[in-house]
């Protein structure tokens, strides 16, 4: 047996033992590498959710593919919720089956391929995480604008919340992308696609800043023509944007879950809370489909359905009763 990429699949295949199986995952693998051309670390990935399925086979007495019909697929995928994997893992391992079966279908192994029959679970509908606007307040004050890194991070925070942007655009922003006295910056999204973002007052103040007093005595051969830049002069990296916006957020106290791309979250949902047009927040994030921004209409509703519940008397129930009704009030609880 040649070198798997996923020892976990390598484990699994020594622990079963069946040489026709070995042989098809490294065909597979193979394949994978030369036909499809996918890297090293999504090969892996691949040969990694079928480990799973490999083992449920032989927990089920199952020893030949081409006995995998629906109804043992619909049994594997609801094996796989009940051991405890979220839905979009179950969809995943689900395609990657799917791949791995039109392979057998290909060279000839399994002609009867179900795996089309059968479909994923539907994923969860999670909100993004964002902050409120006192939040967002808090998080941009948060860096010491006393020291040149808290005057870079102050900027940073300002144009990824103000302008709405990815962390990939702000990390290739060059200083030709930059219109200042037109608050406007040029960026590449999803796709290749170019959009101009906005971004407003404070934030060009903020930029203004860091660009007279902080990149100049950062920057170097390196760093043109790149907008961020660390203390070495080189490019800012995505993942150190990550690690800035990360640090701000922690100290002050927000969200554990609150990451980057919740400034993006927010900036869209409190532009839909101030009034905006659906059509205005898509093309300002550089969605393609507005079908992409209508999850901040969602937001924004559950935001407005928190405050609700939070602030008007009758809402809950706890806040029906006045404090003024006096003692008789407690009793009735009580009896409640």
């Amino acid at each position: 047996m040649n070198k798997l990429p996923s020892p976990a699949m390598l484990d699994a295949l020594v622990r079963i033992g069946r040489p026709e199986l070995d042989k098809y995952i490294n065909d597979y693998c193979a394949y994978l590498s030369t036909a499809r051309q996918l890297s090293d670390h999504t090969v892996r990935n691949y040969i990694s959710d079928l480990v799973p399925f490999i083992e449920y086979l032989e927990s089920q007495g199952i020893k030949s593919l081409s006995n995998t019909d629906r109804l043992t697929l619909r049994n594997y995928l609801a094996f796989l919720i009940d051991i405890g994997f979220k839905r979009s893992s179950v969809a995943r391992k689900l395609s990657a089956l799917k791949s791995f079966f039109r392979f057998l279908r290909h060279i000839g192994v399994s002609e009867n391929d179900q795996t089309n029959m059968v479909i994923g679970p539907k994923k969860e509908k999670k909100l993004p995480t964002i902050g409120s606007t006192l939040e967002i307040d808090r998080l941009l004050n948060e860096p010491d604008t006393n020291t040149n890194a808290g005057i870079r991070d102050r900027a940073l925070l300002e144009i990824l919340y103000g302008a709405g942007l990815r962390v990939s655009e702000v990390n290739a922003t060059n200083l030709n992308d930059l219109d200042i006295d037109k608050r406007e910056i040029r960026v590449i999204g999803k796709g290749s696609k170019p959009r101009i973002a906005l971004f407003g007052e404070q934030a060009e103040e903020s930029i203004r800043r860091y660009l007279l007093y902080v990149r100049p005595i950062s920057v170097s051969r390196k760093s043109e023509p790149a907008m961020w830049v660390n203390q070495s002069g080189g490019r800012l990296s995505s993942r150190s944007i990550q690690r800035i916006v990360k640090k701000h957020a922690l100290s002050a106290g927000l969200d554990p879950d609150f990451h980057t791309h919740s400034l993006r979250h927010s900036f869209a949902t409190h532009l839909l809370d101030g009034g905006a047009d659906l059509r205005v927040v898509q093309d300002l994030l550089g969605h393609s489909s507005p079908a992409t921004t209508q999850i901040y209409t969602q937001v924004s509703a559950e935001q407005a359905r928190k405050v609700y519940l939070t602030a008007h008397p009758r809402a809950a129930k706890n806040r029906r009763r006045s404090k003024s009704s006096g003692p008789n009030v407690q009793q009735s609880e009580d009896i409640a």
